[in-house]
């Protein structure tokens, strides 16, 4: 039997939404709750669909159904959604009690209204493209709405009631900035320049440089390399190694000349389909061979080259739809309007690589390209330039030996001399020339330009040399693993429950039915695939990109879920900011330098990020952007501040990926095969001298064993697209700054800057550390600690300087031998204490 009830005050309370001028909106107020609480069993997925009832769509929902219909607009008695929401029969009531889910008065109150209001259906806000929406109009100081990302969030803060927070002090906004535009921390120059500014325009030039800087590519990179996946092993069990780096390479060098984003995502996916494909357009491609692969003994190769498939099909899914497609590998989406079908449309165009399922054994797996460094290429280029000349000389020296030849061979005659040659070329000699036989001139000839001819020797050996030079180059030169297309693409079928040897219906290549559709002129190829994605019209490409983008500077996305904005991703925060940077950003032909400077120039991003009160009650995850955004470093940061403030970082950008410290044992505990080191990567080789501290993006990455140090601060593995990494806070955490040997040998470092580069008094040591580290004076407090802390520990040392010794060995970078230990040591544990702050390894 079905009752209706009366709703509780709070539930009424939700009825407020409903009041004239305050429409409730499908997209934003009742989607989430049907997608939560309905669409698994009454959504898209037909096989999973219970009493053919469809909630995820107009016609569904009114369709009369056995005499019932689950909605009436206006009618709440008529509507049987309503009744059975509010049912408390058991075998009634929905969400049924198996689903374990239950739906809250203000969602019933919620979605009563709705049907009240008409129950009227929108397309997904996501699969509309973007459109330029009026900028509110600016309200208070200049300084309040610097541009117009700052109209949109005041306007949104003033109708929460609450106010945006004063800009942030300058010292703060440089590390902020530094931080998010180089991943490194401000130098002490860096600081007193800035702070010695007083130019209204100092702030906008500061980060024009910053964006200038080679560092920017490197700090845009990381993210990318998550998303791509980009490691430096095969992964699976056996998880050899293969050469990727100049793919990663490629990616900073791209960021840093400002590459239109569009152009980025196809060459990545179509470089090397684009007319004469040039070396770097398919060096791009790398990234959809950023894949695991697998081939040990046993495994099927079809089995992996369906998977290899399916994870560069969810990637892109994941990367420029913002889709979770890898749910309609099996079946259809039970959330989103997504076939199963629609999904090996998309698996179709990535089914034609001409690659083997089970290789990579001597690493790098066909298809690939050579691809020299900058350096191989310009001493390539210099070789073979000059080759040609050297053949030149030699021939015209070769030209001029005719006649000197005769001229040798008439003084030997003359005097007598044949007899101190070998016998075979003096019997040769005796003989006339022009009675000669063929081999007796060649041996005479040869005997000549080897063992008399001087000019002939030196043009010879010139020869060889610049030969052998560019052959030993071409020998270094290493590959990247790319996309290539075979001529008769492999046969697509659906795989029934997505498994590899079940094949089901035949598809051909081509894109979900609820986006846009392809032009009618695009290749069915992967080229086609990118330029569909890259179209500015394009409903969700622009909109993820400049959401993670947005995520990146301000710590949570306008959308929340950087990975889903289908029904069951969180409505924007700001959804007419978000087309709004949409439109900006393929407005201003895809440029990022010009996106990341509207966003770090806002007042917005410039807030201090004091939590008042009143914030942290109303809005605790600051998802209003009424104060600014605080968080901890990312892994590779908090490593590489450590380098930078103690003066280990070695600048040096790109090359091969190195091999810092880490606990012994850690990847033979995983590995179980004997093959070449190079290539399984069974055993660990660390690097040495200036490579030891190169940036963190350049660590050596094996997907069994990440690296631990910067897995521990929350990086990912790399096996499968990464778009959010989580921040985790671990006792693990503490324990690796305080003693994995990268901090201590950092510390040490740290404190032999203290005691060579500052005075001789202890406060001002303390300061100019705290200062390299955090950016900030320390008060007279936080200076008296310290003090305190340093003494006793010289204290300390004075009485142990043995200990001092084997606290002060850590690392290999060499002590400076001038400096008493004891006093090295306590100033050592000084600079650990603060490079342990959570000031130095937060980002505020």
């Amino acid at each position: 039997m079905r009752r209706l009830t009366l709703l509780p005050l709070s539930a009424l309370v939700a009825l407020a939404f409903a009041a004239p001028g305050a429409e409730l909106s499908y997209n934003r107020d009742i989607r989430p709750i049907l997608s939560d609480a309905c669409f698994s069993c009454h959504g898209p997925d037909k096989r999973a669909r219970k009493a053919e009832r469809r909630l995820d769509t107009s016609e569904g929902a009114l369709a009369e159904i056995e005499g019932v219909r689950a909605v009436v607009p206006g009618d709440l008695a008529k509507s049987d959604l309503v009744a059975r929401i509010e049912s408390h029969e058991r075998d009634e009531v929905m969400p049924p009690p198996k689903s374990e889910k239950k739906l809250t008065p203000e969602q019933i109150a919620k979605l009563r209204a709705w049907v009240e209001q008409g129950a009227k259906y929108e397309p997904h806000w996501a699969f509309i493209a973007p459109r330029p929406p009026a900028v509110p109009a600016s309200k208070g100081a200049a300084s309040a709405t610097r541009n117009p990302i700052d109209a949109f969030i005041r306007d949104r803060i003033e109708r929460e009631g609450l106010a945006p927070s004063p800009e942030a002090d300058r010292t703060t906004l440089l590390r902020r900035v530094s931080y998010d535009l180089t991943g490194l921390p401000p130098t002490l120059a860096e600081i007193d320049t800035f702070l010695a500014d007083t130019s209204p325009d100092a702030y906008e030039r500061l980060v024009d440089r910053l964006l200038a800087s080679p560092r920017f590519g490197e700090r845009m990179a990381v993210p990318w390399l998550d998303l791509s996946r980009y490691a430096d092993t095969h992964g699976y069990h056996l998880d050899a190694g293969r050469e990727m780096w100049r793919w990663r390479d490629w990616v900073i060098a791209a960021f840093n000349r400002n590459q239109r984003f569009d152009e980025f995502v196809l060459w990545q996916l179509a470089g090397d389909l684009l007319p004469e494909a040039t070396i770097e357009q398919r060096v791009a491609t790398g990234f959809l061979r950023n894949n695991m692969i697998n081939f040990e003994g046993g495994a099927i190769a079809e089995e992996y080259l369906a998977a290899y498939v399916k994870d560069r099909v969810n990637t892109v899914g994941t990367a420029f739809l913002g889709l979770t497609v890898a749910c309609s590998e099996c079946h259809d989406h039970k959330f989103d309007p997504f076939t199963q079908r629609e999904y090996y449309q998309l698996f179709s165009y990535f089914n034609a690589v001409p690659e083997n399922g089970l290789d990579g054994r001597t690493g790098n797996a066909a298809p690939l390209v050579t691809f020299p460094t900058a350096d191989q290429t310009a001493a390539m280029t210099a070789l073979r330039a000059k080759i040609p000349q050297v053949e030149k000389d030699l021939a015209a020296v070769t030209a001029e030996s005719a006649d000197a030849q005769r001229t040798w061979e008439e003084q030997v005659a003359g005097e007598g001399s044949a007899a101190k040659l070998p016998k075979p070329v003096a019997a040769a000699i005796a003989v006339s020339p022009n009675q000669r036989s063929a081999t007796q001139r060649d041996l005479v000839q040869k005997h000549f330009r080897e063992k008399i001819s001087a000019p002939f020797r030196e043009a010879t050996a010139a020869l060889a040399k610049a030969r052998g030079e560019l052959t030993g180059i071409e020998s270094k030169v290493g590959s990247v693993m790319v996309m290539e297309q075979m001529t008769a693409p492999r046969p697509t079928h659906m795989l029934i429950r997505g498994q590899y040897d079940k094949p089901g219906d035949p598809v051909q290549p081509g894109t979900p039915a609820s986006l846009p559709p392809l032009p009618p002129d695009a290749p069915a190829n992967r080229l086609g695939l990118a330029r569909w994605l890259v179209d500015p019209q394009h409903p969700l490409m622009a909109r993820v990109t400049v959401n993670r983008f947005w995520k990146q500077f301000m710590g949570t996305g306008i959308v929340k879920t950087l990975n889903d904005f289908g029904a069951q991703g969180e409505w924007p925060s700001h959804p007419e900011l978000l087309d709004w940077l949409a439109t900006e950003f393929t407005g201003s032909g895809w440029d990022v330098k010009r996106l990341v400077r509207q966003i770090v120039t806002s007042a917005t991003y410039r807030q201090n990020v004091k939590l008042s009160p009143q914030l942290k009650e109303r809005d605790p995850e600051n998802r209003l952007y009424a104060r600014g955004p605080r968080f901890r470093l990312g892994a590779e940061e908090i490593r590489d501040t450590a380098l930078a403030v103690s003066g280990l970082l070695t600048p040096q950008i790109g090359g091969p990926s190195v091999s810092p410290y880490q606990p012994e044992g850690l990847w033979e505990e995983l590995s179980s095969r004997s093959d070449s080191k190079k290539w399984t990567a069974q055993f660990y080789e660390q690097s040495h001298g200036p490579e030891l501290y190169r940036r963190s993006l350049y660590t050596f990455w094996k997907r069994t064993c990440p690296p631990p140090q910067l897995q521990t601060f929350d990086a990912p593995d790399r096996e499968t697209c990464t778009v959010n990494r989580e921040r985790t806070n671990t006792p693990l955490q503490a324990l690796v700054l305080l003693n994995d040997p990268t901090y201590i040998e950092a510390a040490r470092t740290l404190a032999e800057r203290v005691m060579t580069q500052t005075g001789v008094s202890i406060p001002e040591r303390v300061r100019f550390a705290f200062r390299l580290a955090t950016a900030r004076r320390a008060t007279d407090a936080e200076v008296g600690l310290l003090v305190d802390l340093f003494e006793k520990q010289k204290a300390r040392y004075a009485t142990q300087r043995d200990e001092a010794i084997k606290l002060l060995a850590n690392g290999e970078h060499p002590r400076n031998a001038a400096l008493d230990p004891a006093e090295l040591a306590a100033w050592t544990h000084v600079a650990s204490t603060i490079l342990n702050l959570d000031e130095t390894v937060t980002r505020g």
